[in-house]
């Protein structure tokens, strides 16, 4: 068994057994961030043998119930917490404390077959929605599109519906199309575009690979098209961007605080650059 692959049992096992260990923690939640989050985990090991820390996802939503039933000690989420989810925490003894960690932009992106190659918001809000139904209706070829989103659990969901589809509008209603595939994680999004091309869906920026192709996105038809790179998102040129948090319960200490310190130190936000989110902190 590889080293890795050893550690990964050990953080398996671990969990399994509770939290009780006052040199161990737990971290859950959004998929978008639990490589950055193991990847954190594992160097922090490193550096701390006599520490533990397991990192796990399940999505945004996922991380901060668990945050609330106090059955976590840190929650990842690619969203903010919601007005009901405080409330609900405070009820409970539970009092969230934000962390900015990273940035990551929100990629959308096709099969390479697919000619398609850039998009309005728009544009994007018409596929998602379920409107523009054909991608003859971009530039495309005569083919029926295939929408792909994240299940409404997710932060990344979230995040997509408020920016994209409904524009920041409080007021509107917008849905993702009724006949949007709800996926569970982001890999099976890149899964599913690599192997289908009519398939379009949106996904952190960290998961792009040569087997998809991002869409330049822009603001509307008089801007220009943008790529979603790690210089766009810190120039504040990309228009589908967003912060990477982390919550706990009231100010992070002991073991919380040394691991939150790690992530934002120069060699943390180092591992932030190397799985293709921004850094917060140069």
């Amino acid at each position: 068994m590889s080293r890795r692959a050893l550690l990964f049992l050990m953080l398996f096992v671990f969990a399994a057994c509770g939290r009780s260990h006052k040199n161990s923690i737990q971290i859950k939640g959004s998929d978008t961030m639990v490589n950055l989050g193991q990847a954190w985990a594992e160097k922090y090991m490193e550096r701390n043998p006599g520490n533990f820390i397991a990192v796990t996802g399940g999505g945004s939503g996922t991380g901060l119930s668990s945050l609330i039933s106090s059955t976590c000690d840190c929650a990842m989420s690619s969203r903010n917490i919601k007005e009901k989810e405080i409330a609900l925490a405070n009820k409970r003894g539970v009092y969230p404390f934000e962390i900015k960690v990273a940035l990551d932009g929100l990629a959308v992106v096709v099969n390479p077959e697919n000619p398609v190659d850039k998009l309005t918001m728009d544009q994007l809000a018409g596929i998602f929605s379920g409107k523009t139904k054909n991608w003859k209706e971009v530039g495309g070829r005569d083919e029926r599109i295939v929408v792909l989103s994240r299940e409404v659990n997710s932060g990344t969901h979230v995040y997509f519906k408020e920016h994209v589809l409904r524009k920041m509008d409080k007021n509107s209603k917008e849905e993702f199309s009724p006949g949007a595939l709800m996926l569970s994680s982001s890999q099976a999004i890149a899964d599913e575009v690599a192997g289908n091309s009519s398939a379009i869906g949106y996904y952190g920026m960290g998961y792009i690979s040569d087997k998809h192709k991002p869409v330049s996105i822009a603001k509307d038809a008089e801007s220009p098209y943008v790529a979603p790179t790690i210089e766009n998102i810190i120039n504040g040129s990309y228009p589908i961007s967003r912060p990477l948090l982390l919550y706990t319960n009231g100010q992070p200490q002991g073991l919380i605080k040394k691991f939150i310190d790690f992530a934002l130190s120069a060699e943390g936000q180092e591992i932030v650059r190397a799985t293709d989110f921004v850094p917060v902190n140069k």
